[in-house]
């Protein structure tokens, strides 16, 4: 029996199964994780903007995150005293997400045009609305390239979190290693990358609708 066949078999006699480990690698390996990361790097991306030592402090201290390998910041997060399952999880890539978001804030900030910010202050605008109706909706399309390159990489990363215990489809697909089964792999594999696809697919278009429209540039 081929292994697509058995795939299909799997997934058909184990639906609540895959639905589960889909629901929970979205929500928790997914949606929690990414949406902290935009809470605390969006504003810490402004910060930066305002202070070049704070700006090469950050960004220094996420670019050395990202260069500490999953499986071993997982590791280091349970010795830590978080145990296993989806705390340390979170934790893993909530600080894997926080550097695109912070260095697309940062740049697409620094990128506006330091005229229409002018120009703003010139019809009497504080600091906070320039910031809030000139620079945040100008930085947008960078923004948010920052968010879907943070949610396709943790998705990804997520299926490693299956290793402390997180679930998730990484669930399936450890389990399928450690039963030298094929087809469950690919039950947890395939959903993760279409799922990759699809949520890049709709952040690509939340982005063209949130762009100012003189800013979409054919898009």
């Amino acid at each position: 029996m081929s292994t697509l066949v058995q795939f299909w078999n799997y997934v058909s006699a184990n639906p609540d199964t895959i639905l589960t480990a889909i629901r929970e690698h979205v929500v928790y390996l997914v949606a929690m994780p990414v949406g902290l990361a935009i809470l605390v790097a969006v504003p810490l991306g402004v910060l930066c903007t305002r202070n070049r030592w704070l700006a090469s402090l950050l960004l220094g201290t996420a670019g050395v995150m990202q260069t500490v390998p999953s499986l071993a910041l997982l590791s280091f997060l349970v010795m830590a005293g978080l145990g296993i399952g989806f705390k340390p999880a979170i934790i893993a890539i909530f600080l894997y997400a926080i550097l695109p978001i912070i260095r697309n804030t940062y740049t697409g900030i620094l990128s506006v045009d330091p005229s229409i910010k002018k120009a703003a202050r010139g019809m009497g605008m504080t600091d906070l609305q320039v910031l809030v109706m000139v620079e945040l909706p100008m930085a947008m399309p960078m923004i948010l390239a920052g968010v879907r390159t943070a949610t396709t990489v943790s998705i990804g990363s997520g299926t490693l979190a299956a290793f402390v215990g997180a679930g998730g489809l990484g669930g399936l697909i450890v389990t399928g290693l450690r039963m030298l089964r094929d087809h469950i792999v690919l039950a947890g594999a395939l959903p993760a990358a279409l799922l990759a696809i699809i949520v890049d697919a709709l952040l690509g278009r939340l982005e063209k609708v949130l762009t100012p429209r003189g800013l979409r540039q054919g898009k």
